[in-house]
């Protein structure tokens, strides 16, 4: 893991000054200096699109919800045109950036005001740092990292009370679509079974410096707390197989080779180690089918079934031995 460097403000404005004072030259002046300093030099490998329009980053920070008391974490912060208006909100903003020179964009824009010591930079590659304590997620996210980024977030623990998270406009629905949805999928039962995920609003790409070649969405994302007593990786194997085909049925789904070849390995693998005798002759399909029937889901399909059928129909595949991990 390379070395995270941490950089926290500590020291004292020269001069007293009012937040209103400070929160307008920040905008006014630190915004568009830095767009100037650094729009040729954003990075579109790293994901680097700038939110410049402060309407669409004042509604993020409302829909966040934030209390006085709270320790954020911003993800890419850029040069902070999210930041200062976070920061107006809460006690601490722990802000994730990769790139060293907007790192030191955002430290200078702070300096010498009252947000610079409740402010802490941590620069590095988010996906290999160890989060600190927090209470709510902002972030105008990568796009590439999307998916990594809201499993390590839901795999956090102590479990943050709510995130506000920018994706790509297609990626953001998966993750809010329902059961019936064109768009739902794996991604959408995985993420839905550890939060509730809600889209607040669309965001053009003309609001981005430099823009996007894709529309993006700001979604809210809060964690199951407690988080449901499911073997994750158990959960998921079931997904893989029920969404390679999701408008088949599930007796159609069950039915090929490399899915029977996988489950009966896993069912003599639970049964050497459970002291469980193996049926002789081991006929998998059937067993299998007799699980559907039993459920009555046979004729059912994963594109239209919801998460309760889906903890119904892994809990009596597991009743039976039958694993997928």
């Amino acid at each position: 893991m390379p070395k995270v460097v941490n950089k926290k403000f500590q020291q004292r404005p020269d001069k007293k000054e009012s937040k209103k004072d400070s929160n307008a030259t920040n905008t006014a002046s630190a915004a568009s200096a830095a767009s100037r300093a650094f729009g040729p030099l954003f990075n579109k490998d790293l994901g680097q699109h700038i939110l410049k329009n402060p309407l669409v980053a004042q509604g993020i920070v409302d829909k966040a919800y934030l209390r006085p008391t709270d320790t954020v974490l911003e993800i890419g912060p850029g040069t902070g045109n999210l930041t200062v208006k976070i920061l107006e909100k809460c006690k601490k903003v722990v802000a994730v950036e990769m790139d060293p020179r907007l790192a030191a964009e955002l430290t200078k824009r702070v300096h010498g005001t009252p947000d610079q010591r409740r402010l802490e930079i941590m620069i590095g590659d988010f996906m290999k740092t160890t989060l600190p304590y927090f209470d709510v997620c902002i972030s105008n996210t990568p796009y590439q990292i999307s998916s990594v980024l809201v499993f390590k977030l839901l795999e956090h623990r102590p479990i943050f009370r709510t995130s506000v998270l920018m994706f790509q406009r297609e990626f953001a629905l998966r993750l809010v679509a329902k059961p019936g949805d064109s768009l739902y999928c794996r991604l959408s039962v995985n993420v839905q079974l550890y939060a509730k995920v809600e889209h607040i609003m669309k965001v053009g790409k003309n609001n981005f410096r430099p823009p996007p070649q894709v529309e993006s969405s700001v979604v809210r994302m809060e964690p199951r707390n407690p988080p449901p007593p499911v073997d994750f990786k158990e959960w998921d194997g079931l997904m893989r197989v029920l969404f390679v085909r999701k408008n088949k049925t599930l007796s159609a789904s069950f039915k090929t080779d490399s899915v029977m070849e996988m489950l009966e390995a896993n069912y003599k693998t639970y049964c050497a180690t459970h002291d469980r005798m193996i049926e002789d002759p081991l006929d998998m399909k059937a067993k299998v089918q007799g699980v559907l029937t039993k459920c009555e889901m046979a004729e059912s399909r994963a594109a239209k079934m919801d998460q309760d059928d889906y903890l119904k129909l892994l809990a009596a595949f597991n009743e039976e031995g039958i694993h997928f991990c």
